[in-house]
């Protein structure tokens, strides 16, 4: 458990991107932002990925990124990027991985999986992963990196995904990155793992089989790359909450987000 709160655990807003209409699904392009998360541990910072990188022509006019600078982001929460110690990713795709050569000798931590589908090329930019002084903490599978900090592998988005619990003095919090694209993807997710133990019978949503594995953590929150709403529990069920990361702005309808 770290000597840290929950609501310490710090959001960055790191850019936006327009999704295009062929990838959202709802005949609408969507704007959407990049966060990463930055976690205070007793032997120094953990940074929760790093935001967007520059990518090919291609890439750059298919989403049309908009960045802020790192440096600029860690900044407003009263952080130098050389305080920086530990470095994890959810993934490698340019979005999330954009910063790391700017920590050039801090160590990544991600899954041998992921860093082997990058490395074969069509899967993220080679000068987000291949640097100077690019060094990589392997995992293969859950590990416990610093005491009360915990990667879990959450495949689904991509086979490499993983995410982070943070054990806190008022309870977990996971940094799921990507595993979902929205808190009430998440939420639904939940709910279908949790199903049984609600009293619901057969037929039933099937939830990915990690599930289980982080809502044993009995998180207090849930935070996500792409969006800023927040998931939270109660003591009748599950729902989501506006009670968003430090710096956040609230809507009245109880969600926010890009």
């Amino acid at each position: 458990m770290l000597n840290v709160r929950t609501d310490e655990i710090r959001r960055l807003l790191l850019g936006t991107f327009v999704r295009p209409v062929t990838e959202t699904g709802t005949g609408q392009p969507r704007v959407e932002a990049v966060y990463g998360y930055l976690v205070r541990h007793d032997h120094g910072l953990v940074l929760f990925d790093t935001g967007l990188g520059l990518g090919d022509g291609e890439t750059e006019d298919w989403y049309r990124p908009r960045r802020i600078a790192l440096t600029d982001a860690l900044t407003t929460v009263g952080v130098a990027l050389h305080e920086i110690n530990v470095v994890v990713n959810c993934h490698l795709h340019f979005d999330h991985c954009g910063g790391n050569p700017m920590l050039a000798g801090r160590p990544v931590v991600c899954q041998r999986r992921e860093l082997a589908a990058a490395e074969q090329g069509n899967y993220t930019m080679e000068h987000l992963i291949d640097y100077p002084g690019s060094t990589y903490d392997l995992l293969d599978g859950e590990a416990e990196i610093s005491p009360g900090i915990h990667v879990i592998p959450t495949p689904g988005h991509v086979d490499g995904h993983q995410s982070v619990v943070v054990e806190c003095e008022d309870g977990s919090v996971v940094l799921a990155g990507q595993s979902h694209d929205t808190a009430s993807a998440w939420s639904a997710d939940a709910l279908a793992a949790s199903a049984k133990t609600l009293g619901h019978t057969e037929p039933l949503p099937l939830a990915p089989v990690w599930m289980e594995r982080l809502l044993a953590f009995d998180p207090k929150r849930v935070v996500l790359a792409h969006d800023a709403a927040v998931w939270e529990p109660n003591t009748t069920g599950l729902h989501l909450s506006s009670a968003a990361c430090p710096d956040v702005a609230r809507r009245p309808d109880c969600e926010t987000g890009a």
